[in-house]
């Protein structure tokens, strides 16, 4: 074996560049870098940072160079993703005997950052900031905010399982943590209940307490408006997390939205049971146009930081966009409307959307990228938006098909559409009966209040929305 300082730059600067990396020999076996694991935990929360396993696939996070035992005179596969506005690197080398380097470059092929545009991910956990700064700059993602939660672990030593807080002491707020070449790693928190839902509280000036309640927290006396308020009067951004996943199609995180008290809904890379766009599209439809925000929710070493990110213009023209591949550009100018979509990543069409219809539809184009472009005339509706979707698994992110999708753009004023308000009144009145009928409270104020908020929505929702 032979120990070779492999390093791969950014053309343009000749300098390092921060990359996944991954090299293997025929047979598949998997090569670390000095420093990393060939064999590591992938639990939640378990010595996260700087591995990555994808299905079967193990990767290295590294600042552009590192130092790896290699076998000489056999064929290695050297793999390196760095998001996706680069051509990922696919060689295959043979080291000579007494080969001691290995270098290459990627290349780009657009530069959303240079134009104006920021790349988020809005939700990940239990990294340390450093970590979490590291796998921003392999994966090309300028802020990642670390949600501190509540999470119970097994003790090895007696058996019991016990509440952590991880993260929470590196609490940031509206500062950056900490940050390096243009890119920012903030902490705030993940606030839950197990059925009512899940809050992401970015930027507050101080945490917002309690970060859980209910269940194993003990009673349901708290409320996820109450958090969502205190949230805003520190000056902070309220999102929706694990938005219609599983159990209730709503809890009071719908009834917080109806309020008027979320600022964006989050679409992030975790499984889910229930589909989530036509929950997003009875949003839409009912008057609530809630701008979307893209998260990799990340809690494990099988969670990549930016699986899906948010695209979001500053300073120039745009509409923001959620994605885990293809880039996006979406424009409404009076009746005519302008729509592409690239992708290193393959995706299979893209489509123009109003009133969540479908309006037109281009089919992606092979080629050095993936491509498609749409122009069209229509009548105004309530909201436009675009959407690149299909494909097989992602060249950056194998276990997800491509996919991406805009914020809406809003066009005059609202009509709800009944079907849209229905199944939202449905959502709203599950809550009620579940406060009404199995909520734990010591407290029969907070009760009422609970279902007061309730009775509010449901009376925004029969006035035809906000």
């Amino acid at each position: 074996m032979l120990t070779v300082h492999l390093r791969i730059a950014d053309p343009a600067t000749k300098k390092p560049l921060p990359v996944r990396l991954r090299v293997t020999d025929a047979a598949g076996r998997y090569y670390a870098p000095l420093g990393r694991l060939a064999v590591f935990a992938c639990g939640t929360g378990e010595d996260m940072g700087g591995s990555i396993r994808l299905g079967r696939d193990n990767f290295a996070h590294i600042d552009g160079s590192c130092e790896i035992a290699l076998p000489a005179e056999i064929p290695l596969r050297i793999q390196a993703i760095h998001g996706p506005e680069w051509q990922p690197l696919d060689r295959t080398v043979t080291l000579g005997p007494g080969q001691m380097a290995l270098r290459f470059e990627m290349a780009r092929w657009c530069n959303w950052r240079a134009d104006g545009w920021l790349r988020t991910d809005h939700r990940c956990h239990f990294l340390a900031p450093h970590a979490a700064l590291l796998e921003a700059a392999a994966e090309d993602v300028d802020e990642v905010h670390i949600l501190a939660r509540v999470h119970y672990a097994l003790s090895a030593i007696d058996g019991n399982t016990y509440p952590q807080l991880p993260g929470l002491t590196a609490f940031s707020g509206q500062t950056a943590a900490l940050e390096a070449a243009g890119r920012r790693i903030f902490v705030n928190t993940l606030n839950t209940h197990p059925t009512l839902g899940s809050l992401g509280l970015l930027n507050c000036h101080r945490v917002v307490y309690p970060l859980a309640f209910g269940g194993a927290e003990g009673p349901d006396d708290w409320s996820l408006c109450d958090w969502a308020d205190q949230c805003h009067r520190k000056g902070g951004k309220v999102l929706w997390c694990n938005a219609f996943r599983d159990g209730f199609t709503g809890g009071e995180a719908l009834v917080a939205l109806i309020l008027g008290k979320i600022d964006a809904l989050e679409f992030d890379a975790g499984p889910r049971t229930k589909p989530f766009l036509p929950w997003l599209y009875h949003l839409w439809n009912a008057g609530f146009p809630v701008p979307l925000v893209g998260s990799s929710g990340k809690d494990s070493n099988r969670g990549v930081v930016g699986a899906v990110r948010t695209y979001s213009p500053q300073g120039v023209t745009g509409t923001p966009f959620v994605t885990n591949g293809p880039l996006l550009r979406f424009a409404v100018d009076g009746p005519h409307i302008t729509a592409s979509a690239e992708s290193v990543t393959p995706f299979d069409k893209l489509e123009v959307m109003a009133n969540g219809q479908v309006i037109g539809t281009a089919p992606a184009t092979p080629g050095q990228r993936y491509a498609a472009a749409l122009e069209l005339d229509h009548p105004p509706h309530h909201w436009f938006s675009a959407r690149a979707v299909g494909g097989g698994g992602s060249v950056l992110f194998p276990d997800q098909p491509a996919f991406a999708h805009t914020s809406p753009v809003v066009v005059g004023a609202p009509t709800p559409h009944p079907a849209a308000v229905a199944a939202l009144r449905r959502g709203v009145e599950q809550t009620r009966e579940w406060v009404e009928t199995q909520g734990q409270f010591t407290s029969d104020k907070r009760k009422a209040q609970h279902l007061d908020r309730c009775d509010a929505a449901l009376t925004r929702l029969a006035g035809g929305g906000p």
